[in-house]
């Protein structure tokens, strides 16, 4: 492999103008820039990042944890955060911990030896031991989604209760007197969130009395919506209406209501949670409510990049509203027969 030193020989030029050159550090004549961009293809010379990053103290390099590669709303939070990473001049280091915190831990050391300018972290839920390690790298960091604690890192995140009373108030609003809900893994917080916005807008419509009864858990994952449902399917008072709180499960709860010869939305209204672009393509289209993945993905960069740069050093919280996007899967409660 071609060194500094063999480019600066065949150009005829010193090392240190090589280092000019492919740096930009310093202004090299026409002449002697060309000679050295002509060695550097002849050779097939590569600069070495790590000697360039320890020079200037940066890497131009991000890392993100995330807990599930497999969930497509982690996938487009990711892909709007590489997009935004890519025009401010930054590469993405991507680390998916399959929602296990000992490779969170793992993880988060290999970003730190990489030397990475900061961190876009979604937590892995239940890991009491983050705080202090993010504490301990001391690298600028941004939470997307899940709050942790009381650590001084900035926070994105969406009102995950005030979509859940949107979704909520919907499926009331179109006559459903029994809302079930199916919540996300118990003591995560945004599932805790929206299972409280469900309670909250419950309440409200003068329903609370049966929430401990229309209740269920899944775990975020398509299968924890299937099997939710079809639990939620074979209880004597079945609702006539679902929250679920993300559109993974839903998805999932389709299938299941489906096979059970339920139809969507005649026998039972689904509302979802996160709005993913597969969502306009369920059968029927699901009622969600639309998280602003964009707008995160954007604001976790540019506040992240303002704590690398030095113009901010106070951390700082930004909760963005959510929108429900009604489509097919809901409609009117149909009336009992004795109603008619």
């Amino acid at each position: 492999m071609a060194t500094i030193k063999d480019v600066a020989e065949r150009a005829g030029v010193s090392v240190t103008t090589v280092s000019h050159v492919v740096n930009g550090t310093r202004h090299v004549s026409a002449e002697g820039r060309t000679r050295v961009e002509q060695a550097i293809r002849d050779l097939g010379y590569v600069p070495s990042a790590v000697a360039r990053s320890l020079k200037r103290n940066t890497t131009r390099t991000l890392g993100m944890l995330i807990p599930n590669s497999s969930n497509p709303y982690f996938a487009e939070i990711v892909r709007a955060v590489e997009d935004r990473c890519f025009t401010a001049g930054y590469t993405l280091l991507l680390c998916n911990t399959d929602d296990e915190t000992q490779r969170q831990g793992v993880y988060l050391q290999v970003l730190a030896e990489r030397r990475v300018d900061g961190l876009v972290v979604v937590s892995t839920g239940a890991d009491e031991s983050l705080s202090a390690l993010l504490a301990g790298l001391r690298v600028p960091t941004v939470l997307l989604d899940r709050e942790i604690g009381a650590l001084p890192c900035d926070l994105v995140e969406t009102a995950h209760l005030h979509g859940a009373m949107l979704a909520t108030r919907h499926l009331a609003s179109l006559g459903h007197r029994r809302i079930a809900c199916i919540g996300g893994t118990q003591g995560l917080a945004p599932s805790e969130q929206r299972i409280a916005g469900w309670r909250l807008a419950l309440s409200e419509a003068g329903q609370a009395a049966d929430a401990d009864r229309l209740l269920w858990h899944g775990d975020f994952t398509s299968q924890g919506g299937y099997a939710a449902m079809h639990a939620l399917l074979r209880v004597p008072e079945r609702p006539s209406a679902v929250f679920i709180c993300n559109d993974l499960m839903a998805m999932g709860a389709l299938c299941a209501a489906h096979e059970s010869g339920v139809r969507v939305p005649d026998d039972l209204s689904i509302v979802g949670f996160d709005d993913i672009e597969l969502a306009r393509f369920t059968s029927p289209p699901l009622t969600t409510v639309a998280q602003p993945k964009q707008r995160i993905a954007a604001l976790a960069v540019d506040m992240l990049l303002e704590r690398i740069d030095g113009r901010r050093q106070q951390p700082a919280k930004v909760v963005l509203q959510p929108e429900l996007c009604v489509r097919a899967s809901t409609g009117r409660r149909a009336l009992p027969k004795e109603d008619l």
